[in-house]
């Protein structure tokens, strides 16, 4: 178990990093006077946000050696630039990431800088400043004249870890990567003031609607990351006192976002109990300049208590001030994590108990053992959920039991069903067919569903919330599911708007659940709908094809499309 915590707390700091370094980034692409302020700023944000060595962007000039340029760097090593020399055309110095970048218009990972043949152009001087993997992500921008390129050149970042950047990795900075080459183009094209303040011109050009676009379907992927796994991220400027925190924070905490986040809110939601302690741990953090990983609880207005478990990393710069940034996993994860656990304390106590007396019984201490086992495996199982939610993982097609689906969506989601005081139901059809489809990706779409139904329920005060999961056999050769509330229901104008990108209905929504949920959906070959009750709430359904119709060629490229080639 230690080993397992250590791996969902490397992917909760991963997750908070990039969180914060997205909403940093996303500032400077529409708040830069200049194109140079613009890609020095990014390069500084991204080395900040502690997982790169090195960044730099490099220009393709048209000399005869098709030189790449640097024009913005930053992190450790600079001079590393200096000493060598990057071209973009087919000669020995193309040969590398950024060469491969620009001819191919896609990204190029080097995974081991020791070995791969690639970078043995540059290997001597990377080894010297411990860079040890990195990718290369084209910047290309086309002119309104046929076959213009108005920017061509490269986003470049070093990593001081082998295999640093999987295809996750390589998907998150290739959408960076196209939002700072839309913002370079509007700044090129005199925009830079309407860029700045917003204003009608620029909300009509089609490089901020793309820039936008792109921002905010990344903020959107790691939303909805955060709500699913319960985790939010905060960040704490101790200089100042500034403290951001994620949607999901305010969630967790239960607070509105017109509130501005302090210290004294944090002590205010506090168990009495723990407050104490949370001002120690916090002082102490703040004067010896330390991580902070420590549990407290949360005492809610209602009355209910939430258990938190706080990790995270101090940052400094060179003025000396220092800034927290971290992430909280709230107690709907921790409790299904944390019961397991308990469970295994118990069993593994009565056990020694049991071969300790002078009478040992053998079969009871063997079946404790057992016990230990299965609960072990549980709380494993429910990490593994986490993670594979958390993290975009490769598809894996294989044929599965959706009841058996629903279920481990439903033991996921039980205790955030009891804090909103609402009763799960199942009925599953026992004759329902085998599907086949990536099991994390349907799970996905069936947790987004309850998710979004327990939410629609939470504003009804005058009887309690109630949703039914159904399964059974649709036709002759597929299944259906269904996932219905008794919720606020939606307007029957809107049943198919709120699959559109970005339609919500929802205050702070991002509108990016629903049509994800649908495209993973319509991948697998079904369909998904949404229906008016005729009391209250909605029912959403969906159907997948039987395992003997599933389409099973080209399938995975639809729903996990290819975001760059690795070398090594």
């Amino acid at each position: 178990m230690p080993e397992q915590r250590k791996t969902h707390e490397e992917i909760l700091n991963r997750l908070n990093r990039r969180v914060r370094t997205f909403y940093q980034c996303n500032s400077v692409l529409f708040q830069a006077k200049s194109e140079q302020e613009l890609l020095q700023s990014i390069c500084e944000i991204l080395v900040a946000g502690g997982e790169l060595r090195l960044a730099w962007i490099g220009y393709c000039e048209d000399d005869a050696e098709k030189t790449v340029r640097p024009v913005a760097q930053a992190g450790y090593g600079l001079d590393y630039l200096a000493r060598v020399k990057v071209s973009w055309g087919e000669s020995e110095t193309g040969q590398g990431p950024a060469g491969i970048a620009v001819r191919t218009g896609k990204a190029c990972c080097v995974d081991d800088i020791r070995t791969d043949p690639r970078f043995s152009t540059w290997r001597v001087a990377a080894l010297e400043r411990a860079y040890a993997s990195c990718v290369a992500v084209p910047l290309i921008a086309y002119g309104t004249s046929q076959g213009a390129v108005d920017l061509r050149g490269t986003l470049n970042l070093y990593s001081a870890e082998c295999n640093a950047f999987d295809e996750n990795t390589i998907e998150y900075y290739t959408g960076m990567a196209a939002s700072v080459t839309y913002a370079v183009t509007a700044l090129r094209s005199h925009l830079a003031e309407d860029l700045t303040y917003g204003v009608t011109t620029l909300r009509t050009s089609d490089e901020r609607k793309r820039a936008q676009e792109e921002l905010r379907r990344s903020e959107a992927y790691l939303a909805e990351a955060q709500r699913l796994s319960h985790t939010g991220s905060f960040g704490w400027n101790v200089s100042n006192g500034e403290i951001y925190w994620s949607k999901e924070t305010f969630r967790i905490f239960e607070c509105d976002r017109a509130n501005k986040p302090t210290v004294e809110l944090v002590l205010q939601r506090t168990h009495p109990e723990d407050r104490a302690l949370v001002q120690q741990t916090i002082d102490r953090a703040a004067q010896e300049r330390k991580d902070l990983d420590f549990e407290h609880r949360l005492l809610m207005p209602d009355g209910s208590v939430k258990h938190l478990q706080v990790v995270a990393h101090v940052l400094s710069d060179e003025s000396g001030s220092i800034e927290f940034v971290g992430g909280q996993l709230a107690a709907s994860i921790a409790h299904e994590v944390n019961q397991p656990l308990a469970a295994i304390v118990t069993n593994a106590n009565a056990c020694l108990r049991w071969l300790a007396d002078e009478y040992s019984n053998i079969e009871e201490g063997r079946e404790a053992a057992r016990r230990i086992v299965r609960d072990g495996k549980r709380a494993g199982d429910v990490i593994a959920r986490i993670r594979a939610l958390v993290r975009k993982t490769d598809t894996e097609k294989a044929q599965l039991d959706i009841n058996h689906t629903i279920q481990e969506v439903v033991l996921l989601t039980q205790s955030e069903a009891v804090r909103n005081r609402v009763t799960l139901r199942m009925e599953l059809a026992g004759d329902v067919p085998p599907v086949l489809g990536d099991r994390i990706q349907l799970q996905q779409v069936i947790l987004n569903l309850v998710m979004n139904g327990i939410e629609a329920m939470d504003t009804v005060t005058d009887q309690p919330g109630e949703m039914l999961i159904r399964s059974c056999q649709h036709e002759s050769d597929h299944l259906l599911v269904a996932v219905q509330d008794s919720g606020t229901g939606i307007d029957p104008q809107n049943l198919e708007r709120i699959f559109d990108t970005f339609y919500t209905t929802k205050p702070q929504g991002m509108g990016m659940g629903l049509a994800i949920c649908r495209s993973i959906v319509e991948a697998h070959g079904g369909r998904l709908w949404a229906t008016a009750n005729e009391d209250r709430g909605a029912t959403f359904r969906f159907t997948l094809p039987a395992v003997s119709d599933a389409v099973t060629t080209d399938a995975d490229a639809a729903i996990m499309p290819d975001h760059g080639t690795k070398t090594g």
